[in-house]
């Protein structure tokens, strides 16, 4: 009987797996590390990878990848090591779980939509046990604003509380930007901001859009603007810290050359 061919993932996962156990014995900092030192990192891998997809950087994607498996194989070995799980343990309970939340697929489950599976998962979660109870149980507080918020109706939508397309949305937006604007002390302009902020982000949830990653490529698609419209004001020999804001403004229309320039010139 021929032996069946060796699987290249698996010889390839058994190797970083074997680097991951090396590097926790014999280099100092990976000695030193413990779950709460390594998360952060993993956090920040997360965004260098989100910001890879983002950018439709294939290259950069690969890269990024490879860092979140290499912090999936870590905190593996950290759980390994006090006799609480393993990444056997760790690809086991993900498999589990995503065959139980996905029911449409591996069971008699119905989902014709997109929305549907992701209410469908939304109710399943909190069926699980060990969840905190309560419709917001096991929401993390750690989640960036528009993440949290965006957990926050997803979580009200799993219970039916939700508006049915994004055209309430969007108006829900112009009368937060309404109350905004009329607000007349401090606190206030702070709780109508919030609310608009809020809006905003179930109109990105409805659109299907990550708020995240729509908002951070907003600020360097302005961030791009400003470098290049100082540089331009640099090319002519005028410094832009010198230039008045109608200065600036122009250079920066020159670059922009559309009639968004001053809400962007505003929100600085």
């Amino acid at each position: 009987m021929t032996p069946a061919s060796p699987d290249p993932a698996a010889e390839a996962l058994a190797r970083l797996d074997a680097i991951t156990r090396r590097l926790r014995h014999d280099c100092p900092w990976d000695r030193e590390q413990d779950e709460r030192s390594i998360v952060p990192h993993t956090v920040e891998e997360a965004y260098e990878l989100a910001d890879a997809a983002n950018r439709h950087d294939d290259r950069k994607l690969l890269d990024e990848l490879g860092d979140v498996l290499f912090q999936v194989h870590f905190l593996a070995l950290l759980l390994e090591e006090r006799g609480a799980g393993s990444l056997k343990e760790v690809a086991d309970h993900c498999r589990e779980k995503l065959i139980r939340r996905h029911p449409h697929v591996f069971g008699e489950g119905e989902a014709e939509t997109a929305a549907d599976v992701l209410r469908n998962w939304d109710q399943i979660k909190q069926r699980e046990p060990g969840r905190e109870p309560g419709l917001f149980g096991d929401v993390p507080e750690t989640l960036p604003s528009t993440l949290y918020a965006r957990k926050v109706q997803r979580r009200a939508a799993a219970s039916g509380f939700d508006f049915e397309g994004v055209e309430e949305p969007l108006e829900s937006v112009r009368e937060e930007l309404a109350e905004l604007e009329e607000a007349g002390s401090r606190e206030a302009r702070f709780d109508e901001l919030g609310d608009l902020l809020f809006a905003a982000v179930n109109v990105a949830r409805k659109l299907r859009v990550d708020p995240e990653l729509a908002l951070r490529a907003a600020s360097d698609r302005f961030r791009g603007r400003v470098e290049a419209a100082s540089e331009r004001a640099a090319s002519e020999g005028r410094n832009w810290n010198d230039l008045s804001p109608n200065d600036k403004l122009a250079y920066y229309r020159q670059v922009v050359d559309g009639p968004d320039a001053r809400a962007h010139f505003k929100g600085t």
